[in-house]
């Protein structure tokens, strides 16, 4: 069995550990949830903390569920350019 962090857990562990701005998938309903609606990037934000059972992005929304994710730029050997 695999004990590592993962999910809204492991955004909860970087904010512990000192991380100030963590980009992440949110939502109000699950983190399988935050992960599938990506679609037009409508729903990630930079998190800087969790009080209350909440997490917060710097916008000051809160949200119930916050998924680590990174975005990084396309490659021209990934769309065979």
């Amino acid at each position: 069995m695999s004990h590592e962090l993962k999910g809204s857990d492991l955004t909860r562990a970087m904010l512990a550990r000192g991380d100030k701005k963590i980009w992440c998938a949110v939502c109000d309903e699950s983190d399988e949830q935050a992960m599938m609606d990506q679609c037009g990037n409508d729903f990630t934000a930079y998190i800087v903390s969790f009080n209350d059972g909440c997490f917060y992005c710097s916008a000051g929304m809160p949200w119930s569920y916050a998924v680590p994710i990174k975005i990084s730029a396309v490659m021209p050997f990934e769309v065979s350019i």
